[in-house]
């Protein structure tokens, strides 16, 4: 291979368009300048890529046919007409499951990392791998940037909550190292343990800004180090970097991304990691808040990273990298020994022997009937009756009026399907999606409410008024449904901590994300056909936070 085909597999960007050789006139116009060139297989030829990161903004993402003819596509643009030193593509998504979903219906969509947290079953948390990483596989899609290693243990972390598997460091790297074998050894696909050294105790979002994680080493050896320890121990293939400062392990102020003492120090040297080292996304803020786009990507390089994602100027951190080794700043042995490290993922995935994927048995694969049923067995035990004090659950099977409302998400529609759920179980359901509504709109619904015996409210990050909801709109809607004097169930949709800011609320479940799934969970608990036996993977405090406690980790009702 010639510098610049290694050097062009170091890198993993995203391409805008569904086809590799044909995308739409906007998906054109979006590649020429981004990148200089209209079509994705362009961008490869032109860069020598060695991965590809699927997303649904650049139209990567329609269905299961479209996908696995793009993934054939872009491989074909890899190898060119088999000369010396092509080699095919590593395609990448973030596949994490409940929050972060990138593959549409009729993907196999479990509840995601907090919720299987909830259910503490490792067989289930590696079944979910297995799924998962068996329909992307099927599609093209190599690697997942999955799981999430993280442990969340502020209930404040606008980042990473719910994709976390829990607080207990021993639960998520229990959870971990299950979901590794179930990637890899199961499915077939590299998993990636993210983000390293640990993102589970930030009040800022790296995309946004640069955390500052204040543990002590011990802390840092108590909290955050044993999921990764765990997933090295599974024999985790990739591991992704945080941008974020941890001085306890590294003083110098600088991301634990460019970091040598953090990746090579204490990622190589001390946890033993052999594997590859990809970045976050290189065009997050945390990331580039101390140094340049150009000097980014040489900088994760010489503090030990492999694989570089998505910088923000593919052109300009290319050729920064190659100017690096012609100045000596790099060495071309040091670029040797990252794409040996790549060429050796491809090489087990066995892209270098059946690189292109069978389009017929990609529509049977994602969605197979074995998968969706495995979905409904996985995401039963995660839901969590969190407070009862008024007995109204569970539910008799009753001619009664019910309005659900709250928030509500176009692609998985949750308020109609916990309404379907209750009328075909003799209800008279009325869906009134108030997603962070205005205040006309809290008044209207909670007049309606007043009409009805029943009102069940969704609420997603209704704690958070600093980004999700700013106006306090979920909490004032809540308030007002229970000024009605009618009974009100609360639903915590993603995050569990919501309570603490719904004060009077007499009625809690959290179901820690919106699948169909999960909805259709929640209302067979809600009517007694399901016994709720999810157990917090967190410890919910009281809004007023200071140490003060208002539910327990393992708490959780059944009836």
């Amino acid at each position: 291979m010639s510098l610049e085909q290694k050097v062009g597999q170091l890198f993993a960007t995203y391409v805008y368009g569904g086809d590799a050789v044909d995308p739409s006139a906007t998906d054109r116009a979006a590649n020429l300048a981004a990148f200089g060139v209209e079509t994705p297989a362009e961008v490869i030829e032109r860069y020598d890529l060695g991965g590809v990161c699927y997303f649904s903004w650049s139209h990567n993402l329609d269905s299961p046919r479209q996908i696995a003819t793009l993934s054939n596509g872009l491989q074909r643009a890899a190898l060119g007409d088999g000369a010396k030193g092509r080699v095919p593509l590593l395609i990448s998504t973030d596949q994490e499951q409940g929050a972060v979903v990138r593959m549409p219906s009729p993907a196999a969509q479990f509840p995601g990392s907090m919720a299987l947290g909830a259910g503490r079953s490792a067989r289930d948390a590696r079944t979910a791998a297995e799924v998962t990483g068996r329909e992307l596989r099927a599609v093209g899609i190599r690697q997942p940037y999955a799981p999430i290693a993280d442990v969340n243990v502020n209930p404040g972390n606008p980042v990473i909550g719910v994709r976390s598997f829990g607080a207990d460091p021993t639960l998520v790297a229990a959870l971990t190292a299950a979901q590794v074998t179930g990637f890899q050894d199961r499915a077939g696909v590299t998993a990636a343990a993210k983000h390293f050294p640990g993102h589970g105790d930030t009040a800022t979002d790296s995309h946004t800004g640069l955390p500052v994680i204040n543990h002590s080493r011990a802390e840092w050896d108590r909290i955050d180090a044993p999921p990764f320890r765990r997933a090295i121990r599974a024999g985790v293939d990739t591991i992704m970097t945080a941008h974020i400062v941890v001085p306890a392990l590294d003083p110098s102020g600088d991301p634990a991304t460019l970091s040598p003492t953090i990746l090579t120090g204490v990622l190589r040297g001390e946890l033993g990691f052999r594997g590859v080292i990809v970045t976050d996304a290189l065009n997050m803020a945390g990331v580039r808040a101390k140094y340049g786009d150009e000097r980014v990507p040489v900088l994760a390089l010489k503090a030990g990273a492999d694989q570089l994602l998505m910088p923000p100027n593919l052109a300009l951190a290319r050729d920064a990298v190659l100017r690096a080794v012609a100045t000596g700043e790099l060495t071309e042995r040091r670029i040797d020994e990252s794409v040996r490290r790549i060429l050796g993922v491809k090489y087990r995935q066995g892209l270098a022997s059946s690189p292109l994927v069978d389009v017929e048995k990609a529509v049977r694969t994602v969605g197979a009937p074995e998968h969706l049923a495995a979905v409904t067995r996985v995401t039963d035990p995660t839901l969590t009756a969190v407070r009862n004090d008024a007995g109204v659950l569970p539910l008799p099977h009753a001619d009664r009026s019910v309005l659900i409302t709250g928030w509500d998400s176009a692609a998985f529609a949750p308020v109609a399907t916990v309404a379907a759920g209750f009328t075909a179980r003799g209800a008279r359901a009325t869906a009134r999606p108030a997603t962070l509504p205005s205040d006309t709109t809290i008044a209207a619904t909670a007049s309606q409410a007043a009409e009805h015996d029943l009102t069940v409210v969704l609420v997603n990050k209704a704690w958070d008024t600093s980004v999700t909801d700013p106006r306090a709109t979920q909490q004032r809607l809540v308030a007002a449904l229970l000024g009605t004097g009618k009974p009100v169930v609360v639903v915590a949709v993603r995050d569990p901590y919501d309570i603490a800011y719904l004060p009077g609320v007499t009625t809690y479940l959290a179901t820690y994300s919106y699948t169909r799934a999960a909805m259709d969970a929640l209302v067979r608990a809600l009517h007694g056909e399901l016994s709720p036996s999810g157990r917090l993977p967190v410890t919910i405090p009281t809004a007023e936070g200071a140490g003060s406690v208002l539910y327990p980790y393992g708490h959780g009702l059944s009836w």
